[in-house]
């Protein structure tokens, strides 16, 4: 039975071993981190710092050498492939750099995606798809191919994909990489209204701090551990409170 008082995201030990001898590489060098529901937190570091490395723990795309990782009290290190697949589908959503969107294929049909996957009828699968398109501000363009939209809206697709299941985390990699600072804003603007309204927990791995400041908590590492953890006021909010 999990604690009821316990947080969303806890690791604890977290190691990560590549290659083995004298080729090993420690990606990972005992991660202690928690993640509460709701929250916002940006992860930074400099290159071969972990941070991908702990984003792909987190996600359940790869497994740590040892330590423990519970998601809301179940020991993730201790489920099948299939199983973790599984909560991946259930409780993750991700959004990468590079879009990942098929070219040839209508907004909406790109993120009715992950509902084929999982077997829901065409009906419910464009239903939802437009309802995730109108959430990140794209209402109207259900039927435009990524050719035809710009980086902003192909992000806005990619993130709408996310979302269409309704995951408990949005996982985030460099999400503003190759955007214009501009559209890195507008997308900012958009996750943290996501994560305030839907309490969607967003976890984004960047190395923009303009970006990180939209966060409402900044996790550096360095060398394969957490270097620091703190709390900030969330750029947006700011900007509110100065206007």
């Amino acid at each position: 039975m999990s604690d009821a008082h316990a947080p969303l995201i806890r690791l604890r030990g977290i190691t990560k071993t590549y290659g083995q001898g004298q080729a090993a590489f420690q990606a990972l060098k005992g991660v202690d981190l928690d993640i509460e529901a709701g929250d916002f937190v940006a992860i930074m570091g400099p290159s071969g710092s972990g941070k991908s490395t702990a984003m792909n723990t987190l996600g359940c795309l790869d497994v740590p050498t040892s330590g423990d990782y519970l998601f809301r009290g179940i020991a993730v290190q201790k489920l099948t492939r299939d199983q973790r697949a599984r909560l991946r589908r259930k409780c993750l959503g991700f959004v990468f750099q590079g879009f990942n969107l098929l070219a040839r294929t209508s907004a909406q049909e790109n993120v009715e995606l992950p509902l084929l996957y999982r077997g829901e009828p065409a009906a419910a699968r464009h239903t939802q798809a437009r309802a995730a398109l109108a959430a990140v501000g794209l209402a109207g363009w259900e039927h435009h191919t990524p050719a035809e939209l710009s980086g902003g809206q192909q992000q806005r697709v990619a993130i709408a994909r996310a979302l269409v299941t309704n995951p408990e985390v949005l996982l985030a990699d460099e999400p503003t990489g190759n955007l214009d600072s501009q559209r890195g804003r507008e997308i900012m603007e958009l996750l943290t209204r996501l994560n305030v309204e839907q309490n969607i927990t967003v976890i984004m791995v960047t190395h923009e701090p303009d970006m990180a400041a939209y966060a409402k908590r900044i996790v550096r590492f360095v060398d394969g551990r957490v270097d620091s953890d703190q709390r900030s006021a969330p750029a947006a909010a700011t900007r509110e409170e100065v206007a």
